[in-house]
């Protein structure tokens, strides 16, 4: 704190708002005691000495509460402009009493409060973005058949479908997502063999991806996990979708899973493809964030996919990390304990 904001605020340093209102009133009775005595001494008459102490007692009184009230001012302030969308705004805290405690709290939650509207308003933005693609493609499509530039083949409604499945897919991510933030998606916990869900999850993978290998291996056909098994494949389905869009055609997705440390699962989704960048690493969980790779991808995904996984995988109080794998590729790590 500077000389100038320690005379402004000269009880900043006192940590409790009790001890300073203690302190003003002693001060101002002490004060006003003092002038009326002095007045009293030099011939003032004792009714105009009473008025200039309590003046004098007054001034002293503002002056030393005024650094105690300025961080309220500042907060009814800040709060009316944050009820208008402003959410820059901070308040002074160098206080050490309640007040100041206030005050910082305030400050966190205005920061929160800002972090809050960028991710909504990037929200809408990015979902705006991901709709508007198939749309637009679908658009160009119905308005060649409606115009008769094209006529209506298999290969035109197969484009349509692929479309439609990709908004449907967009709809139904944002809708987990949203569910699963808001925390309504309970989890229906149970002890799951896994070979069986892995098999299921790859064989759906395969139907979408003929071009890419995707195998299973699992160190113990009779491996238990403990979890909700509809949301564990959620979690496989969408780590194999992104794992077969980075790997080239004729390339191999390997899908493994082990018994952890303390009773606990670990499933892992390996990829050839170019692996994450050290500069993505603690961006991919992130909604609709997509590396250069995928954003350069005409069959990139939403980013939806992997945020949806760490939702699920935290709710089971797992962890999802990235590694990378030699000579290339990535190596996503989903560990489950056992409760």
């Amino acid at each position: 704190m500077t000389r100038r904001e320690r005379l402004a605020h000269p009880l900043d340093d006192v940590p409790s708002i009790k001890l300073k209102l203690g302190f003003v009133i002693a001060a101002a009775v002490a004060m006003t005691v003092f002038v009326f005595w002095v007045l009293i001494k030099i011939g003032v008459w004792p009714s105009v000495s009473g008025v200039i102490a309590g003046a004098v007692a007054m001034v002293m009184v503002w002056f030393l509460s005024r650094g105690m009230t300025s961080p309220l001012r500042e907060m009814a302030s800040a709060a009316s402009a944050m009820a208008k969308g402003n959410y820059d705004r901070r308040v002074s805290s160098s206080s050490r009493d309640e007040v100041g405690e206030l005050a910082r709290a305030f400050n966190q939650m205005a920061a929160e409060l800002a972090e809050t509207d960028r991710v909504r308003r990037d929200l809408v933005a990015n979902v705006s973005h991901e709709l508007r693609t198939p749309i637009t493609a679908l658009q160009a499509v119905l308005e060649n058949l409606v115009d008769g530039v094209s006529e209506p083949d298999p290969e035109t409604f197969q484009t349509m479908l692929t479309e439609v499945e990709r908004l449907g897919r967009l709809v139904k991510q944002l809708l987990d997502l949203s569910r699963l933030e808001s925390g309504v998606v309970p989890l229906d916990r149970t002890e799951f063999r896994v070979e069986p869900l892995l098999a299921h999850a790859v064989r759906e993978q395969r139907l979408h991806a003929p071009e890419i290998a995707v195998s299973v291996s699992v160190d113990a056909p009779d491996l238990m996990a403990d979890g909700d098994p509809e949301r564990v494949h959620q979690v496989v389905a969408n780590l194999l979708e992104n794992a077969v869009r980075h790997t080239p055609r004729g390339g191999t997705v390997q899908v493994r899973a082990r018994r952890g440390r303390d009773e606990g699962v670990t499933i892992e989704v390996l990829d050839e493809g170019p692996g994450i960048a050290a500069a993505d690493e603690g961006r991919i969980f992130e909604r609709f964030y997509r590396s250069d790779s995928a954003r350069a991808s005409s069959d990139g995904g939403a980013g939806l996919g992997l945020a949806i996984a760490q939702w699920i995988v935290d709710l089971h109080g797992g962890d999802i990390h990235p590694e990378p794998r030699e000579p290339h590729g990535c190596r996503m790590v989903v560990t489950l304990p056992h409760n």
